[in-house]
């Protein structure tokens, strides 16, 4: 089954739960990362801007971590450490939500071949 772009609201979770939230796309835009941090997590990640997404409970389960220029706020669950979401800003200031599709419910399987790639090590 093939992702359909439609722009629609998912909701999504930590692996334990105790994170949740919900993110308004079209899941076009899809990314992966060649940073340190995010090739070892191996996420695939969706822009959004911060109005499309909304955390829905575990703000006080969540952990910060920041590295390199720590201007993205990666937050990983503090029971099952899973990264369902980052925060920053987009390169013209705007807040924005870097979402990892592969902690949202029910998401079709990817078609990887269709993932752009950010290389964040030449960033």
């Amino acid at each position: 089954m093939e992702i359909d772009h439609t722009l629609r609201v998912y909701s999504g979770r930590c692996h334990c739960g105790a994170v949740r939230f919900t993110a308004r796309t079209d899941l076009t835009g899809m990314m992966d990362c060649n940073c340190t941090h995010c090739r070892r997590r191996g996420s695939v990640l969706q822009p959004l801007a911060a109005a499309d997404f909304e955390l829905l409970s575990g703000a006080d389960d969540l952990k910060s971590y920041r590295f390199n220029t720590e201007k993205i706020e990666h937050l990983f669950c503090r029971h099952c450490g899973i990264e369902s979401f980052a925060r920053g800003r987009d390169g013209k200031g705007n807040e924005m939500v870097m979402l990892n599709v592969n902690c949202l419910d029910d998401l079709p399987v990817i078609d990887r071949s269709t993932i752009g790639h950010w290389d964040g090590l030449g960033a």
